[in-house]
């Protein structure tokens, strides 16, 4: 597989001129590749503010309408409309040479993307201004980001939720509001380059069957296959591929792409074959047989463990047990290992993790409680452990300038930073170094808080991920965002894991060649070049995933120790509140860094924030957890 990324288009500071076209789809369901658009709004707004067009419709999809409760669309009601082919040229026309502009913009764009495919045309976007997005960098005092909510801080008045064009009109209003914010702080627009949609690039594979059995290990000679091993094949064989394949899944074995330490048994007709799985079986010393062999073997597959399966529970506030953070150990500032399982089965000194509590809780009575700090200049690690103290204090360390910052820390050089002339603007305290020694917090800013603040996760921290009693359970979404880099890209990326802390196929691994996994249970979400989110459906991963990992990877020389400070936050939904938030910033010479995992507990998910390093790229990386990558 490729991993080569796509590039951004950063715009120029200050410059908020832009002809824009706002856009609203109303669908059928949240798939953008099987789902289908109910309903369209346009609203076409110039570089002065002013609007210049509009255009709305309701769209006969050809299928159910999904969930009528939301939107209110009937199979009545759309009799009679047009179909998308029928209207995509109009709507192309408003479209082109405008930045294309929606809350949640990736989620318009992808399905948009999808109709003009199946009309047979290009979508013409060059471009793309999420919203939402650009409100993360702001950062009001709002519950949360939904686009009501938004509407009620900015003062726009909201007609008709999940009507397209009172939706589109509502989004005008909030993208006004939303750049005069921006231009306040001097913050750059979070536009995404969108390149040319090639319908086959953005389609994944059906996806791969779970296997609902534990691993049981490797074959012994002259034994049984058993449900849960894994297996892999490699060379020409007398059958079909996929005949062995489907045969071997209707029997219970887990079909692997790769090999690995915890592959049971490779399937090949040419054991001294120079395939990469060939090789990898023999410096492993997993056992090997022939395709006749496996054949006999399948009359007499013997029953094996299934495996557990995750509830979905308010989780309790509890003391979590003190385990391994990562693949290889311990957190730790620097390390060249390869996050292999010989690693993860060495030894390790656990990190201690916080109590989980409430999101406000556990930093009350501390100096810094409610209050979000700058740190500007000094060394990266002098700047790292500033932020490390803030923390402590109670505090929540920014990466970034945005409405919610209520102190700044200036380190030795930071007065020559270039937002320190929007901070004096703005009257932000500054202090030096010496403050956060024993910090005396001035009175809060009017408006600056919350209601609720997100639970602030020191290095190795973990929380329970709440969930419903009743009622659907929400996706999770893990966004980390980083200042603005001008000569190095950064790409998010995520590894769905089984109790191997291996991938079972290619398609777990989410990157930006496969955005999402075939069932579209994880997602990458691209809100900005410094923004990137993984969406992760946990109530509908297989029992045989007990692990996420959310990592980053920097294309290029430079080093996250050059990049600074990580931020990650995770929120239930697209646009709900901030459960929790971290700031990661120990890095030196790092190239890749694990940012999060998400993972089983008994019946409940947990977070960890992560932020261990490693100086190797992706391709290394994603080889350690099973991923077939080509030399």
């Amino acid at each position: 597989m490729s991993l080569v990324s796509p590039s951004f288009n950063a715009p120029a500071m200050g410059d908020y001129a832009y002809d824009w076209a706002l856009v609203d789809v109303e669908t059928s369901g949240l798939m953008a590749r099987r789902d289908r658009v109910l309903s369209v709004a346009v609203i076409t707004i110039g570089p002065d503010g002013e609007q210049t067009g509009e255009f709305s419709t309701l769209l006969n999809p050809g299928c159910d309408p999904g969930p009528v409760e939301v939107h209110g669309l009937t199979v009545e009601r759309l009799q009679g409309a047009p179909t998308f082919d029928q209207v995509a040229g109009r709507i192309g026309a408003m479209l082109q040479g405008r930045v294309l502009v929606a809350h949640n913009a990736q989620f318009d764009y992808d399905f948009l993307a999808h109709e003009f495919a199946r009309a047979r045309m290009w979508l013409p976007v060059s471009q793309r201004l999420c919203t939402l997005a650009l409100n993360r960098q702001v950062d009001p005092p709002t519950d949360d980001m939904k686009l009501g909510t938004l509407a009620a801080h900015y003062g726009v008045s909201r007609q008709r939720a999940h009507d397209a064009l009172d939706d589109t009109r509502v989004l005008a209003g909030i993208l006004r509001a939303s750049l005069r914010e921006a231009a306040r702080l001097d913050l750059p627009l979070p536009l995404v380059t969108c390149p040319p949609r090639a319908e086959s690039q953005f389609t994944p594979k059906p996806a791969k069957t779970p296997c609902a059995y534990r691993n049981p290990g490797r074959l012994t000679p002259g034994g049984p296959l058993q449900q849960g091993m894994k297996v892999a094949i490699t060379g020409e064989t007398a059958h079909a591929r996929a005949e062995l394949v489907g045969r071997a899944v209707a029997a219970g074995l887990n079909m692997m792409t790769s090999v690995s330490r915890h592959t049971s048994v490779l399937v090949t007709n040419e054991p001294a074959a120079d395939s990469a799985k060939a090789r990898r079986a023999l410096a492993e010393g997993v056992p090997v047989v022939d395709e006749r062999t496996f054949l006999r073997l399948l009359a007499d597959v013997r029953p094996g463990t299934a495996h557990e399966t995750t509830a979905a529970r308010v989780a309790p506030v509890t003391e979590p047990e003190a385990e391994q953070v990562g693949p290889v150990g311990p957190v730790s500032t620097t390390t060249s290992a390869v996050p292999t399982p010989e690693a993860a089965a060495s030894p390790c000194v656990p990190v201690p993790a916080p109590r989980p509590s409430e999101p406000s809780a556990g930093t009350s009575g501390k100096p810094l409680a409610g209050r979000r700090v700058l740190v500007l200049g000094g060394v990266h690690a002098d700047a790292a452990a500033a932020r490390t103290r803030v923390v402590e204090l109670g505090g929540s360390a920014a990466i970034n300038l945005s409405a919610s910052v209520t102190d700044v820390v200036l380190l030795p050089g930071g007065e020559g930073d270039r937002r320190m002339r929007r901070i004096t603007a703005l009257e932000l305290p500054v202090h030096d170094l010496h403050w956060l020694a024993s910090p005396t917090a001035t009175d809060q800013r009017a408006g600056a808080l919350r209601p609720q603040e997100p639970h602030v996760m020191p290095r190795g921290g973990v929380i329970d991920l709440p969930m419903p009693h009743g009622g659907p359970a929400p996706q999770w979404y893990v966004t980390a965002g980083w200042t603005p880099q001008s000569d190095c890209e950064i790409d998010v990326i995520a590894f769905l894991l089984d109790e191997d802390e291996q991938v079972t196929s290619d398609e777990d691994f989410i990157f930006y060649g496969a955005p999402e996994s075939p069932a579209g249970t994880a997602r990458l979400l691209t809100g900005g070049p410094a923004e990137q989110t993984i969406a992760l459906d946990l109530a509908s991963l297989p029992p045989a995933t007990r692990k996420i990992v959310i990592a980053a990877a920097i294309d290029g020389a430079a080093t996250f120790g050059t990049v600074g400070a990580i931020q990650i936050g995770t929120a239930p939904g697209s646009s709900g509140a901030p459960l929790a938030r971290a700031t990661l910033d120990a890095a030196t010479t790092e190239r890749t860094m694990l940012l999060a995992e998400i993972y089983r507990r008994g019946p409940l998910w947990r977070l960890r924030a992560v932020g261990q390093g490693y100086d190797y790229g992706l391709d290394t990386l994603a080889r350690g957890y099973g991923v077939d990558i080509a030399d």
